[in-house]
Formats: C-alpha cells, sequence, structure tokens
C-alpha cells in the first residue's frame, strides 16, 4: 500500500495536525495535577457548561447524535405527541440513518426550502401537532447561515404559545454566539434543552453535552443508560479535552469570525470562487469552485502529495455541471493562512483542476 500523504498545514478544522494522541496527552498532562480522579473532569465540564449556558443542569453523552434523540424523546413523551419539526438539512434527517424513528418511534416534519434558512412563514405551514421544533444555530450545511435575533424570537415564540418545546442544536453555538454578540446564556435561554458538541467548535475527541433544566437532565441521565452511553470511566478523556478547548479555544471565537470574514472578502474579491454567505456570519462559510467534483478532488489530492498542503475534507457536488464547493471552518489550522494565501492556493488548485 502506498505511504499516506503527510500534512503539513491544514485549512481543515478537524484535522490530524493538532489532534494526533501524543500531542493530545501531553498537552492534559501539563494541566491535569497527579491523583485527579476519573470523575472530575467529568464533573467539572458539566457543571461550567450548565453555567455557561444559565441551565440548571448538563449531562455528557457520548455523541451528539444521542444526545438530540434523547431531547426529542423527552419532549415528544412529555406532550403525548411523536412529531418534531426542524430544517431539512438539520442533523438528526441527515445524519443518523433515521435513528428518531427506528429507535425512538419519533416523526420528521421538515421545515421550509433544502436552500433557505427557516423562517416563522414556514413553521405556520406545519399542521401536524408538534412535541418540539429544533434549530441548529448556525445552519452548517447552509454554510453557517443563521435567521436574525429578531427572527428568532418570534419562531420561538410562535412554538411556545402552541406548549412546543423549543431545542437547539448548538454543536456549533460556540462560532453562532460570534454573530448574535450575546451571552450564551441569553442565546439557551431561549430553549428548553440545549446540546453542544465537544469536537468541533472546542477541538476536543468526541462527546458532546446537553443542558436543561434538572428534571429534564435527570430523565436524560436514564435514557444515556438504556442506550449504552454511560459506561463507567468513559467520559473523562473527552471531558478533560473539552476543559481544554474551553480554556483555548472558545476565548479565540471572535477572532475566528474575523479571519473568516477576511478570507472570504479575499476570495470574492478575486474572481476565483465565491462564498456563500458573504460575508461569513459565523467563522464557517463554503467556497463554490468553476470545477467539478472529481477534477478538484483529483487536483486536492496532488496538492495534498506534494506540498503537504490539505485545502478540504471532502468536495460536494453541486447541481450545476462542472461546480463544486467545501467546507470552511476558521480555526486553530486555518489561522495560520493569509487570506491572500487562501486565495493564491485556491488558484493552484482550480489550475490542477483543469483539464
Amino acid at each position: 500500500m502506498p505511504d499516506e500523504p503527510v500534512v503539513s498545514r491544514s485549512l481543515f478544522l478537524h484535522s490530524s495536525l493538532r489532534r494526533n494522541p501524543h500531542d493530545v496527552l501531553t498537552r492534559l498532562l501539563e494541566r491535569m495535577p497527579a491523583g485527579t480522579t476519573a470523575e472530575a473532569p467529568v464533573a467539572e465540564l458539566e457543571s461550567r457548561i450548565a453555567g455557561l449556558l444559565g441551565k440548571e443542569a448538563a449531562l455528557i453523552f457520548p455523541s451528539g447524535t444521542m444526545a438530540q434523540q434523547v431531547a426529542m424523546r423527552i419532549h415528544a413523551e412529555r406532550r403525548g405527541r411523536a412529531a418534531f419539526a426542524a430544517h431539512p438539512h438539520c442533523h438528526l434527517a441527515v445524519w443518523e440513518q433515521n435513528g428518531f424513528s427506528v429507535v425512538h418511534g419519533l416523526r420528521f416534519q421538515p421545515v421550509g426550502g433544502r436552500q433557505d434558512v427557516m423562517t416563522l412563514d414556514a413553521l405556520r405551514e406545519v399542521a401536524e401537532p408538534l412535541a418540539a421544533v429544533l434549530w441548529e444555530l448556525p445552519q452548517r450545511d447552509l454554510g453557517g447561515e443563521l435567521p436574525t435575533w429578531e427572527d428568532l424570537n418570534e419562531q420561538v415564540g410562535w412554538a411556545r404559545r402552541r406548549g412546543v418545546a423549543a431545542h437547539l442544536d448548538g454543536a456549533r453555538l460556540w462560532e453562532a454566539q460570534t454573530y448574535y454578540e450575546r451571552s450564551f446564556a441569553e442565546i439557551a435561554a431561549l430553549f428548553d434543552s440545549v446540546y453542544v458538541s465537544l469536537y468541533k467548535g472546542l477541538e476536543g475527541v468526541r462527546g458532546a453535552v446537553l443542558a436543561a433544566d434538572a428534571q429534564t437532565i435527570a430523565e436524560a441521565s436514564v435514557w444515556r443508560q438504556r442506550l449504552g452511553g454511560a459506561a463507567a470511566g468513559a467520559d473523562w478523556p473527552s471531558a478533560a479535552v473539552a476543559l481544554l478547548g474551553l480554556d483555548d479555544v472558545l476565548p479565540r471565537m471572535a477572532d475566528f469570525r474575523e479571519h473568516a470574514v477576511a478570507v472570504a472578502a479575499a476570495i470574492n474579491a478575486s474572481g476565483v470562487a465565491r462564498t456563500v454567505p458573504d460575508p461569513p456570519k459565523t467563522p464557517v462559510f463554503h467556497v463554490h469552485l468553476p470545477a467539478s467534483k472529481a477534477a478538484v478532488e483529483r487536483a486536492g489530492e496532488r496538492l495534498l502529495a506534494e506540498r503537504g498542503i490539505e485545502l478540504y475534507y471532502r468536495i460536494a457536488a453541486s447541481p450545476v455541471p462542472d461546480r463544486c464547493s467545501f467546507e470552511v471552518i476558521i480555526g486553530e489550522n486555518a489561522m495560520d493562512f493569509s487570506p491572500a494565501e487562501v486565495v493564491e492556493l485556491l488558484g493552484e488548485l482550480l489550475d490542477r483542476a483543469s483539464p
């Protein structure tokens, strides 16, 4: 087998550059006092996130998939309704093999167009009585789009007046806060339950936390046990690394967003490619390229093999022939690239993709 190409620099947030086990363990040893118990980092993480979000309690889960399905089930059982509504691109519908239905017997009502931010008018078109509405902030598959603060409040108010629970898919809440410029607690106060990721923006190794009132979290702990998510001693590594992210990465989110805006501006000014949104609302945006998915993938493989530069994780095809896109989430890796260099590298990528 040929050797895997060596990554020396990466625009991709989840590159192995800052995630190899030796470096992660070294950082942990520098921060974790001798004699620390396995329970200590978990308890600290749950307490800190509950405090950040202004919720009574919080509970660690091995994955956001489990955490969110549990939240939806609790809201459904309390209200005696099986349906929840969310954007068509929500994680539960796209990435989880219909777990909400197969495991929990829930039904999904998509709201609005696939390329549109969820709106109040689209919510009003849902006729089936709902247990919950799920909002993803920001909407990853739309390039990090978000509703305005006023629109979000109106949508949540619509749900509450109907006795419908409001749940936040906050996998990237850490990034969304830079757009709303309100405290995490003020954003989270709109919602009955909030999920946050420990490995996305915080650049941890895995895991999630669900935050809500104490009763909801007590019920969630039962479901976590039933689903096999409460193995003794399994959570402390992800909790400990997430604490590093809260200390070191979270304070940089505003810088990441500022860099995202600068990089996107340079791309759009160059004419080499374009970004969605323009300008980015968070450190997340998509780069749309005038070349086919297959051609860009081949070009990216050569760029990585020859120069050790990784520009993306996955290329998405476009309905328009000879067009494709990839996601950029500005984090520590991407801060190593100036806006001008990103434009230069995109130009090189497209040159390599040319017939």
